[in-house]
């Protein structure tokens, strides 16, 4: 990524807040990359929030466009929290790209609505489960690159007991099909299943599963997605929640009005099929007993 470096929220913020304060003093995109002397693609990578702004960019674009002192003020301050590199970064290659910019917007999220149908999510993968799952994707054999993703999953579930800022809600419904779906260790499946009860003890978390006996329903062919909704900073509106679908060789970053109607009416779905709280540890609870025997 060329210039994807730092918080990527902060950064997505002062570029849709930019494209706002210019379309509001009605200055077309290439007078303002004239008068500020940027060529079209900077400007366009700005206000994508592809790329982070130096405090006398901002201050000069804030005076071309009119800006009160206070949302100035605001958006010098998330320029400077946009050049600050998150952990994650430290894992270099093993990182792929499109996904440093999900990690990114999941630290940042207020609440998180996530939906398995296949795999655990990784914010809830024991140590032995990740470790599985990443040793069937690519470099399987490279044993380094798959101890350094696990070792990066697990760090990023330090992200459920955080304290400050305050931890997300972090919403899970996982179809029946995936706590069935075992490991090679069938002891350490039973320790992930056991980890899912147990995590639903938190205020913050949720899971709740989807039995086979709801039968086929909306999400049947969406696969796996995550609904990331986000806080305002300052006075500067929220990050638009963001729609997060990961495939096989990327992901797709969805937050178009209809786009989000659509996945917040399959969530809604979902949780008309899935059990309640307690219904859901007490089917958990029962797989882990026929395992057992």
């Amino acid at each position: 990524m060329t210039e994807d470096t730092g918080s990527t929220v902060p950064r997505r913020q002062v570029g849709r807040l930019m494209r706002q304060l210019r379309e509001q003093a009605g200055i077309s995109l290439m007078a303002a990359a004239n008068e500020l002397e940027f060529s079209r693609a900077r400007m366009y990578r700005i206000e994508g929030g592809e790329s982070p702004l130096r405090k006398i960019d901002v201050e000069a674009m804030c005076r071309m466009y009119h800006a009160s002192e206070e949302i100035t003020e605001v958006l010098i301050g998330l320029s400077r929290e946009s050049k600050a590199k998150g952990w994650w970064h430290a894992y270099g290659d093993v990182v792929p790209a499109w996904f440093e910019l999900y990690v990114g917007m999941e630290q940042a999220a207020r609440k998180l609505r996530e939906y398995a149908p296949s795999v655990i999510p990784g914010l809830l993968q024991t140590r032995d489960y990740a470790e599985w799952v990443l040793r069937q994707g690519k470099d399987a054999t490279d044993s380094t690159a798959v101890e350094s993703r696990v070792t990066m999953r697990l760090e990023r579930q330090s992200l459920l007991a955080r304290r400050r800022p305050k931890a997300p809600i972090f919403d899970v419904i996982v179809d029946e099909g995936a706590l069935r779906r075992t490991i090679g260790d069938p002891l350490a499946m039973q320790k992930q299943l056991a980890h899912l009860v147990n995590v639903s003890t938190s205020s913050t978390v949720s899971v709740r599963v989807v039995p086979f006996s709801a039968g086929p329903h909306a999400a049947s062919s969406a696969g796996s997605f995550t609904i990331l909704d986000f806080p305002a900073v300052g006075t500067a509106s929220p990050e638009p929640t963001t729609i997060y679908s990961e495939n096989l060789t990327g992901a797709l970053y969805l937050d178009k009005r209809r786009e989000v109607e659509t996945y917040d009416e399959i969530w809604t779905e979902l949780g008309r099929k899935a059990l309640d709280q307690d219904a859901s540890d007490d089917l958990i609870g029962a797989i882990i007993k026929e395992s057992d025997g």
